[in-house]
């Protein structure tokens, strides 16, 4: 009849909802689109009070406020570029890395972004990484002029990497230190070059240094194994061993296959063993043992200075005990090359010195001793060995009659017998001209010296030092043959006879086998 037919109750059920679905989807939508609006809005407006803290310096602060624009907007890159900017300013450069590389893969046109990833590499020390993000700065802009200088950069940090390396391969110290002062200056928070020259200040002995460094870097980094082997290695080439070895226990714990921690460690351990069992030896006397104990405790570690010239020194104590007096000052004078404050090798090698009667060098060493510690003990070894010089400078009156300076007064009386008649002029009458002069000259002394040394005033004060010319008046005019006379009961008158008081003094001594 042309009517339409009604339509099943379950279908007009159907759009009827589906009015309803697609009428509240809209509002949904409109909904959505508002809310997305109304974030934008308030994370540029976090971006913006985080702009002005930045300019204001305030980084932790510009950083809060960055930190909420991400959050109220996770995928714009700028807002991550920002604060990566803002985290660079704060030195949290591992950070700031993840930031912009975060950036630049929202948006890979993000030139801001790969110049900031570039920069955080450069600063962590990873140059090739940072060339590669500055040429594609370059790429997206080729005139920009902070890329350009980056690249110069990082081929520098690259260069001066190089040439640290050689230089430590030839143990070149001073050149791997200049090496990274360089690098740091585009590297500033690359902890691998802070390590590497902290431990060549160590190599150099500049342990104060070295320390600060690896300081620096526990601070940040408490589990930094490299600055716990720099720490242990510092304190070990102070001889402080057995804190050394904590910190290579440490540094092995935070780092294990770490070598030159293991090395050391090693090193360290035999060398306080080696050490100890050449002073027990010593203690004990065996005096052959130490010498070969602190022998084999000098080949451990050359680079050990410190400890080395401790064992130098103990060594070289050991050689004066030895009767090895040559071998004891060589091993002093070691011991002082190796460390010039060390006094007690100085004091050692100025006894050798004494021993040796070659008191110019004493006093050289005393000296310098006590311009160091001013000690009253100090002071008296050095007026001694100035004595002994004074003296040493003096006619030696005991190396003239030939007898020690503990002789006594019949063996003094014994040497100026065998003395004069050696050299008396009678005996020496048929010689040449020049040896009858020398032969003079030696009778002469050795009347001389029996003046002095038989008198026990004048002895005592030659003996002290004294000057004794004004004491014996002028020594050079006094006649020797007066004393030969009055010694062997000549008289000095007209029966005196040299002849017959050599024959009569030869049978004597022969008798009691005196021979000269």
């Amino acid at each position: 009849d042309g009517s339409c037919p009604s339509l099943h109750p379950v279908i007009l059920q159907f759009y009827s909802t589906l009015s309803w679905v697609m009428s509240t989807n809209g509002l949904i939508v409109k909904l959505f689109l508002s809310f997305i609006s109304l974030s934008s809005r308030e994370a540029e407006s976090f971006k913006e009070q985080g702009n002005a803290y930045y300019i204001k310096k305030d980084y932790s602060e510009a950083f809060n406020y960055y930190t909420k624009a991400i959050d109220m907007c996770p995928k714009n890159a700028s807002y991550y570029g920002n604060r990566a900017a803002t985290l660079m300013m704060l030195s949290r450069h591992r950070e700031a890395l993840e930031d912009s590389q975060q950036a630049v893969r929202l948006d890979d046109t993000f030139m801001k972004g790969h110049l900031r990833e570039g920069k955080c590499h450069l600063s962590l020390g990873n140059a090739m990484a940072a060339s590669r993000c500055f040429h594609r700065v370059l790429e997206l802009e080729p005139d920009n002029s902070q890329a350009q200088q980056e690249v110069k950069n990082a081929d520098s940090v690259l260069e001066y990497e190089k040439m640290a390396e050689i230089g430590f391969e030839k143990h070149d110290f001073r050149m791997v230190v200049f090496c990274m002062d360089r690098a740091l200056e585009s590297a500033s928070a690359c902890h691998r070059f802070k390590v590497l020259k902290a431990e060549c200040l160590a190599m150099l002995g500049r342990y104060p240094e070295a320390q600060s460094v690896a300081s620096d870097i526990l601070r940040m980094d408490a589990t930094n194994g490299d600055a716990l082997y720099v720490r242990g290695l510092c304190l070990y080439y102070e001889d402080c061993i057995d804190k050394a070895v904590q910190f290579f226990v440490q540094a092995l714990r935070m780092a294990p296959d770490h070598e030159k921690a293991r090395l050391a460690c090693r090193n360290a351990k035999a060398l306080k063993a080696k050490k100890e069992d050449g002073n027990q030896a010593f203690k004990d006397g065996n005096y052959d043992a130490a010498y070969e104990l602190y022998s084999e405790a000098l080949t451990i570690d050359p680079n050990n200075i410190k400890t080395n010239a401790k064992l130098f020194c103990n060594r070289g104590t050991v050689g004066s005990k030895l009767k090895k007096i040559d071998q004891a000052i060589e091993d002093c004078t070691k011991a002082v090359k190796l460390d010039e404050t060390y006094i007690k090798a100085y004091l050692r090698r100025a006894q050798c010195y004494m021993d040796k009667e070659e008191y110019d060098e004493a006093v050289r060493d005393y000296e310098k001793v006590y311009q160091t510690e001013k000690t009253k003990e100090h002071k008296h070894l050095l007026k001694n060995a100035q004595l002994e010089l004074k003296k040493s400078k003096r006619k030696d009156y005991y190396k003239v009659l030939g007898v020690d300076k503990n002789a006594t007064e019949d063996e003094i009386k014994k040497a100026y017998r065998k003395r004069a008649l050696m050299h008396h002029p009678d005996r020496h009458s048929s010689a040449s001209a020049e040896i009858q002069k020398e032969e003079e000259k030696k009778f002469k002394e050795v009347g001389e010296a029996f003046t002095v040394l038989s008198d026990p005033k004048k002895k005592s004060r030659y003996d002290s030092g004294h000057d004794l010319e004004d004491d014996t008046g002028n020594m050079g005019d006094f006649d020797a043959n007066n004393i030969f006379k009055a010694f062997f009961g000549g008289g000095g008158g007209q029966g005196y006879s040299f002849e017959a008081n050599q024959c009569m003094y030869t049978n004597s001594c022969r008798k009691q086998q005196y021979f000269f």
